[in-house]
């Protein structure tokens, strides 16, 4: 089955271990980006994950397309061109101090892509799956529109298509946000989402207090509910973090068919990298969902996610058979031999 993930790929600059950007001499450099960390996921699950976007044709460019080719993400739908690839800096926290991003990604080749880029009606000729991100629209007004594009081919054609809502406040205002999403998501059949996001950007508020580590069982059913009473959606995930430190949260997920309710267990996570965590919860859950019932994909996809938060790096790099082991209760540890 050819699943298509839309987006951004950058360039990952981070000092040593948790080190400062203060304190760095040195950054390493990886590569990664919402949709492409979800492109990778589901190359290791052994699907055929396609991923599209921008990239400059110099050696940076083809780099970050390596990066994808290393995994097994079939990269031929990339365009080639523009001047840069965009960055972001990453300053991992630790116990009470929160973790840092700062981006540098403006006029990346993504951003400044035209719609002629993007025949979609070639490119999602064989395609069974579409997964974007609120990140992609924010990029820039062309990219709302090359989405859109891209969604509208989907529904004729009878594409599955999920989005995470991802909203980020450095791209853009939650009035923008909600107006340019709230347009998109006529035709997303699978949301994923979160409360803080469901509230900034559609104002769907529920209960608790997500600074304080505190997560509602009532309060996200009541979103779940809300999202599906406006937008029709066939499916929505909710993502359930409890943030106890920046070292250590709680983690689990549920999933919301418009009828019945269906709740993961909950992961107690020790964080050695958690970027790129929602991302392989929602390569878990279009596993999950092409391949188990409802209660099973909700519980694939929470632990897909939960052993990413052990890997340094955006890509979660996991076999099925690792989520399935965690899955089905097996969460010790030991040594495989």
């Amino acid at each position: 089955m050819k699943i298509f993930t839309f987006g951004e790929l950058m360039l990952r600059l981070a000092p040593e271990g948790y080190l400062r950007f203060v304190q760095a001499d040195t950054y390493g450099a990886t590569f990664g980006g919402g949709e492409a960390n979800v492109a990778v996921s589901l190359a290791g699950f052994g699907e055929e994950a396609c991923f599209v976007t921008k990239l400059p044709a110099h050696e940076i460019g083809q780099a970050a397309v390596n990066s994808l080719r290393r995994y097994g993400v079939d990269t031929s739908y990339i365009v080639r061109g523009g001047n840069r690839v965009g960055i972001y800096f990453l300053e991992k926290g630790a116990s009470q101090r929160a973790s840092k991003v700062i981006y540098d990604r403006a006029g990346s080749a993504i951003a400044e892509a035209s719609p002629s880029d993007f025949p979609w009606e070639y490119i999602l000729e064989d395609a069974k799956w579409f997964h974007f991100t609120g990140i992609t629209p924010a990029l820039s007004d062309n990219l709302a529109e090359i989405t859109k594009a891209a969604l509208m081919v989907c529904k004729e054609k009878g594409i599955t298509v999920s989005c995470d809502l991802n909203y980020r406040k450095a791209l853009w205002d939650t009035k923008k946000a909600g107006e340019v999403m709230g347009g998109l998501m006529p035709y997303v059949d699978v949301l994923i989402a979160n409360e803080e996001d469901s509230e900034k950007v559609f104002g769907i508020k529920s209960e608790g207090d997500i600074t304080k580590g505190e997560v509602s069982a009532e309060g996200h059913r009541s979103v779940a509910r809300q999202l599906v009473e406006k937008f029709g959606f066939k499916l929505v995930a909710i993502t359930l973090r409890g943030s106890i430190s920046a070292s250590d949260n709680r983690w689990a997920a549920m999933l919301y068919d418009g009828k019945e309710f269906y709740d993961s267990r909950e992961y107690n996570i020790h964080i050695v990298d958690r970027v790129g965590g929602g991302d392989s919860f929602a390569a878990g859950l279009i596993y999950g969902l092409t391949r188990f019932d409802k209660q099973s994909a909700i519980e694939f996809a929470t632990a897909a996610s939960c052993l990413k938060h052990t890997i340094e790096g955006d890509f979660n790099l996991v076999s099925a058979d690792e989520v399935m082991k965690l899955a089905k209760g097996d969460g010790s540890g030991r040594v495989s031999r």
